[in-house]
């Protein structure tokens, strides 16, 4: 049994390696194509908003309360507010539609 977590980890590493290694040693000139500089430019904030969202929905009691959360985070973070404003009125949000939902 011991054997095959080597294996996994094993391959595991060689993925993770190749998919980092490939782009630097096969592509060697500046990318020059705005669609694909441009696809390239938006991955990390697609990515990191594809796992955040989910978890935006499911970490409070109900999902009611994590979308007013979400609503409050889009609007401040829009207006120009910082992390931490922003992050502070989301927990409020949710403290406050959570006290409401155990009122009614």
């Amino acid at each position: 049994m011991l054997e095959h977590a080597y294996l996994y980890i094993f391959t595991m590493a060689a993925v993770t390696f190749l998919i980092r290694a490939l782009p630097l040693t096969l592509i060697r000139r500046p990318i020059r194509n705005r669609l694909v500089r441009s696809f390239l430019y938006y991955v990390p904030y697609v990515t990191l908003a594809v796992m955040t969202f989910p978890a935006i929905l499911t970490a409070t009691q109900s999902w009611i309360s994590g979308l007013a959360a979400l609503a409050v985070g889009l609007v401040l973070a829009w207006l120009g507010a910082g992390l931490f404003p922003v992050a502070l009125s989301c927990c409020g949000a949710v403290l406050v539609v959570e006290w409401m939902m155990t009122l009614f």
